[in-house]
């Protein structure tokens, strides 16, 4: 085994991973129940928050495969088109959301569902929640595993396996606090490792800024604005305003995930405020990394690599190739932080407060904390497992990971919906809402493309096949909507012959003692 890169490189990402897990082992001192485990206590600044949910949402798949979208031959900054969708959704959910989680005293997103409709509509949800999250931060997983595997020449499942543990570690000792600290951290890192990086990258074109975007223009690269109506094309203006839209609503408002973070901010108002700027935030952001995917478009033009790079992986072998010794370990340093996920402290909360304790009745704090523990370990390994079939997976990893989230939390959405608009939708009904639109989603989704590449060559990231019978062509940006109003209008449809009654399972109210 040869290394890529230079010995200090190596030894700065050590030292920052090795940081990392001391820093969540220190978190986790004097925690004794879920409410410090699963909510930190609801103390943490509002600031913290914000970081925290730009922070969960960036991650690996934005700093290696949103630079990938404009690097792309035919690739521009249609990209950019998803924030506006983005930042309207935050607006929404303010409104609509937040309300009803600072609303007593919830432990999970779902518990809304469950004062709503009752238990089996909260669980049904919650394992939707379970299936598609470890999905999706397993292939979060896997992308920052590529770039361990470029600089260190291991096997790839090894480095999935190692970034995965660690992040067991921090998250099973520091609970959410640890989360939502460190992803403060991630969010200092990985924003300064790309601005060094743009600043290697233009140092590297012979004319520098003024060539980047001579390249860019006659490339038609800086084209933001698609006002087409081609509903299988993911990036046009209204794909972006009202997928996105939804797919806000969807992952920032009835996602526990995000959720768990407002539930950890001191007050509703905090929340808002967190909410609101991280939309801005994230709009810079695209920008940046969108234009870092041009700088390396334009510098692979001028100096072709010796076998083509997939989308996805130009950025990470550019930092391996070209980023200075010390800096490019503060550099991929800031890669593998940004895949540390931080939905595995999440994913315990879910599985405990709306299926673990439920089931077993009423536990002792000390025992719930524990089982939470438990869970993380548990998820922690099934993430490194997706991990390990990530190059199964379509090339574009950002595409993967955010059909995954329209495809199951529109349908979660759409349940929101019934319970939230609605008085008359009993629980049969949002159950019956809920299996059409999975069932509509499964259609729409896997007929279109299922998102794997042929398993000639596990490891070649290229080629995809699809199934074609019965297939649809509908862009993954447009899912989320779909699914939700599927689920809203035949939930609502079927209250008119399972109307809903005050006296039913919605009345129902499981205590859970948590603290």
């Amino acid at each position: 085994m040869s290394l890529a890169i230079h010995p200090i490189d190596l030894a700065i990402v050590c030292l920052y991973l090795g940081g990392v897990t001391l820093f969540g082992l220190w978190l986790g001192r004097g925690q004794t129940t879920n409410y410090d485990y699963l909510l930190g206590g609801r103390n943490l600044p509002w600031w913290a928050v914000l970081l925290s949910i730009v922070a969960t949402e960036t991650s690996a798949v934005t700093v290696l495969s949103v630079p990938g979208v404009a690097y792309a031959r035919n690739g521009d900054m249609r990209f950019l088109q998803l924030a506006l969708g983005y930042m309207l959704g935050r607006v929404v959910i303010v409104f609509l959301f937040l309300p009803h989680y600072f609303k007593g005293e919830l432990f999970t997103a779902y518990d809304v569902l469950h004062r709503r409709f009752g238990g089996a509509t909260r669980q049904t949800a919650s394992l939707l929640f379970l299936v598609t999250r470890n999905l999706a931060d397993g292939l979060r997983l896997f992308l920052a595993a590529i770039v361990l595997q470029n600089m260190s020449g291991l096997n790839l499942n090894i480095c999935v396996a190692v970034l995965g543990v660690i992040t067991i570690i921090y998250t099973f000792a520091g609970g959410i606090k640890s989360v939502v600290w460190t992803d403060c951290l991630q969010f200092a890192m990985y924003n300064i490792a790309a601005i060094l990086a743009g600043i290697v990258l233009l140092r590297l074109l012979p004319g520098g800024v003024d060539q980047l975007f001579a390249f860019g223009r006659e490339h038609e690269k800086f084209q933001v604005f698609d006002f087409s109506l081609d509903f299988s094309d993911k990036y046009t203006f209204a794909a972006g305003l009202i997928g996105g839209l939804f797919l806000t609503l969807a992952t920032h408002g009835a996602d526990h995930m995000m959720v768990q973070r407002y539930l950890s901010a001191r007050s509703s108002r905090d929340a808002s405020r967190a909410l609101v700027t991280s939309g801005i935030v994230v709009c810079v952001q695209f920008a940046m990394f969108l234009l870092l995917g041009i700088g390396l478009a334009c510098f692979y033009h001028l100096h072709p690599p010796q076998t083509e790079l997939a989308n996805d992986e130009a950025f990470a072998r550019f930092l391996v190739d070209h980023m200075p010794v010390g800096i490019l370990g503060l550099t991929l340093a800031a890669v593998f932080s940004a895949s540390m996920s931080g939905s595995l402290n999440s994913l315990a909360g879910a599985a405990v407060n709306d299926l673990y304790a439920p089931w077993l009745g009423e536990k002792s704090a000390s025992h719930l904390l524990w089982a939470s523990r438990v869970f993380t370990v548990i998820f922690g390994v099934v993430q490194i497992g997706v991990g390990m079939a990530g190059p199964y997976f379509a090339k574009s990893v950002i595409d993967s990971v955010l059909a995954i989230a329209s495809f199951s939390t529109g349908v979660v959405l759409g349940v929101f919906f019934l319970g939230i608009l609605t008085r008359r939708v009993s629980q049969r009904a949002a159950l019956g809402g809920l299996w059409v639109g999975l069932t509509v989603m499964c259609y729409v989704a896997f007929g279109a493309r299922l998102p794997f590449v042929a398993p000639e060559n596990p490891a070649d990231l290229h080629g995809v096949w699809r199934f074609h019978i019965f297939a649809t062509s509908l862009a993954w940006p447009w899912y989320a909507f779909v699914g939700s109003m599927t689920v809203f209008l035949t939930g609502f449809t079927l209250s008119f012959i399972w109307p809903h009654r005050t006296e039913g399972p919605a009345s129902v109210n499981i205590e859970i003692n948590t603290r």
